[in-house]
């Protein structure tokens, strides 16, 4: 309070002086405010970078494991377990790729595995009341729900029954139940997928996780998607293991394209959902071991997890927002030295008025506070001024941009306390340099 009465005239001559000269003075602000509003926006997409990655997470699964087929052509001899012998003939291994019996091995092999999902899936329009869309349609078990974590709106999941006698039943997405049931319950009413009625039974809860560019990962977006049990998709949908009257007339068709690609697996995926974390990569070893054993040593498969990927990216997130948070961190130093230049230019111009003002009893003090003030409420008005652009900018980028912004406290609080300390520190030398001019020196300034 002492301080406050002691040094308040020199903080209003400051203010004066910016007043007065409010051109510079804005030019001088310019470096703050960007720095502090870059700060403050690439904080907040990082932000919700991180949390998005950690949403995605979650819905994987930190647990989960998840086996791919290999579809590969039919020249390349790895795919297809070609061997070489002495005499350069080939010798075909075969494999009945990804099935339900791996399931069931691994299930009941592995001690480490909590749950096992096997996965199928088509894609083909839905239909109702008059209405097309296009979706998906994944054969899954009850385990699938439990792994990925989804919650039901209303209804039921499979039943034992339903399940085991693969019944034309099935659980939809958020986004099925508003295109084609609007306005009524969807509960015990029919959506045909391809052709076959399916009876809804269940709807799960809507999924704003973004979730398009893991895919690949094993993740699907549940919100558009039909859910039918296992059997079901395979009995009355696709069995790619079975050998009949249509699969030799479309191999004799492929024959006669020349066409090389062909996919002989049961199934599309396989999700295992491991007990304890830090059983993940021994699981991975003795499984992969299991099922090559399983597929005659055909390497016709792929082992991924999905949380390792997405940490993956998410460490790469987070060093490219630090480098971004550094590029925005440098405009606040820039920034400062803007302001010393500028009070550095400021000294040299008002040399007379510090003569005049120690001549009649101005201290040291004082030059150093007026001075001082000035450069600190040029950076706290351009904190403030970048504190409101930062916020605006992270709101507009979320809008338009689609992009997920977090703007919290503590970037906030950290870009505007950097902009006063930038004023302190680039602003005490020129200070100084003013206090220490004699004052009759100054007094004859030309």
């Amino acid at each position: 309070m002492r301080f406050y009465k002691a040094y308040l005239h020199d903080i209003m001559i400051a203010f004066e002086a910016i007043m007065s000269n409010k051109l510079r003075s804005i030019l001088t602000a310019l470096g703050i405010i960007f720095g502090v509003a870059a700060v403050i926006t690439m904080l907040a997409i990082g932000k919700g970078a991180q949390q998005e990655i950690l949403e995605q997470i979650k819905m994987v699964g930190v647990n989960n494991i998840v086996v791919f087929p290999l579809i590969e052509n039919d020249d390349d001899q790895a795919a297809s377990g070609e061997e070489v012998d002495d005499t350069n003939k080939k010798k075909k291994k075969l494999s009945k790729g990804l099935t339900l019996a791996d399931v069931n091995a691994i299930q009941t092999t592995l001690t480490t595995v909590k749950l096992v999902s096997p996965e199928v899936i088509i894609n083909n329009n839905a239909y109702q009341n008059g209405m097309k869309f296009q979706t998906k349609l994944l054969g899954v078990n009850n385990h699938y729900f439990e792994i990925y974590n989804l919650e039901l709106e209303k209804g039921v999941y499979f039943d034992s029954a339903q399940s085991e006698k693969g019944m034309a039943v099935c659980v939809i997405g958020a986004n099925i139940q508003s295109k084609f049931f609007p306005q009524s319950d969807p509960i015990g009413q029919y959506i045909k997928f391809g052709k076959n009625w399916l009876k809804i039974v269940g709807v799960l809860e809507r999924n704003n996780i973004k979730l398009s560019g893991y895919q690949n990962a094993g993740v699907n977006v549940i919100n558009d998607n039909i859910f039918v049990p296992i059997k079901t998709a395979l009995l009355r949908y696709q069995d790619r293991s079975m050998v009949n009257a249509l699969k030799v007339q479309e191999a004799a068709r492929r024959r006669n394209r020349s066409q090389k690609v062909k996919n002989y697996h049961q199934l599309d995926k396989i999700v295992v959902q491991v007990k304890q974390t830090e059983d993940v990569q021994a699981t991975v070893e003795v499984m992969s071991r299991m099922i090559l054993r399983r597929h005659s040593d055909v390497l016709d498969y792929e082992i991924t997890v999905p949380e390792l990927l997405l940490k993956q990216q998410q460490r790469t997130k987070e060093i490219f927002n630090f480098v971004l948070g550094a590029i925005a961190s440098i405009s606040l130093i820039v920034g400062g030295i803007g302001i010393m230049n500028i009070m550095f230019a400021s000294v040299m111009e008002r040399i007379k008025e510090i003569g005049t003002r120690m001549a009649i009893g101005a201290k040291k003090k004082d030059i150093v506070v007026q001075f001082l003030a000035e450069a600190v409420l040029i950076s706290v008005s351009g904190g403030i001024i970048g504190v409101v652009l930062g916020v605006i900018a992270s709101v507009l980028i979320s809008r338009f941009l689609n992009i997920v912004t977090i703007i919290s406290l503590f970037s906030v609080v950290v870009a505007f306390a950097v902009s006063v300390g930038v004023g302190v520190i680039f602003g005490y030398s020129p200070a100084k340099r003013a206090s220490e001019r004699d004052p009759i020196e100054s007094l004859r300034y030309e």
